[in-house]
C-alpha cells in the first residue's frame, strides 16, 4: 500500500477513535443527566463518523484499489488525492466549531462552518477527479 492510501486510512482510524470517545462522552452525559449540555456535540459526532471515518476510509481504499491509470503514472495525478486529503481534514477540523453555536456563539462560528462545507465539497470533487480517469471501460 502506498503512502497516500495509508495516510487516508490511518487518519480515518483516528477519526473513528475520536468519534468513539465523543460518542462515549455523550452517552455518559446522557446517563448523568447532562444530555442538554452535550446535545450540541451530536452533529459533530455524526460528522466525525460519516465524513471523518467512512468517507476518508472509502477514499483511501479507492485510491489504493482502483485500477492503475497507466504504466508510467499508475495513480494518475497524486496532487488531486493530496488536495482531497487536505481539504477533507481542514473542513473536519473547522467542523469542531458546530457545538459552539449552542455553547458560546460568536461571529466566527458561522463562517467556520461555511468554510468547512466548502472545503469538504471541494475535497470530494478532487477525490472524484483523482479516481475518475482510473475507471476504464473495455476497449
Amino acid at each position: 500500500m502506498y503512502l497516500q492510501a495509508r495516510t487516508f486510512i490511518r487518519t480515518a482510524l483516528i477519526y473513528l477513535a475520536s468519534a468513539g470517545i465523543l460518542g462515549g462522552a455523550i452517552l455518559a452525559g446522557d446517563g448523568l443527566g447532562w444530555a442538554s449540555a452535550l446535545a450540541p456535540a451530536r452533529p459533530l459526532f455524526y460528522h466525525l463518523l460519516t465524513v471523518g471515518w467512512a468517507t476518508q476510509l472509502i477514499g483511501g481504499v479507492a485510491l489504493w484499489m482502483f485500477p492503475p491509470l497507466s504504466r508510467d503514472r499508475p495513480r494518475g495525478d497524486e496532487r488531486l488525492g493530496w488536495a482531497a486529503y487536505v481539504g477533507l481534514n481542514a473542513g473536519l477540523l473547522l467542523r469542531v466549531a458546530e457545538p459552539f453555536l449552542a455553547w458560546r456563539p460568536g461571529p466566527w462560528v458561522t463562517p467556520a462552518l461555511v468554510a468547512s462545507a466548502i472545503l469538504q465539497f471541494v475535497a470530494v470533487c478532487c477525490l472524484i477527479a483523482a479516481l475518475w480517469p482510473r475507471v476504464k471501460g473495455r476497449r
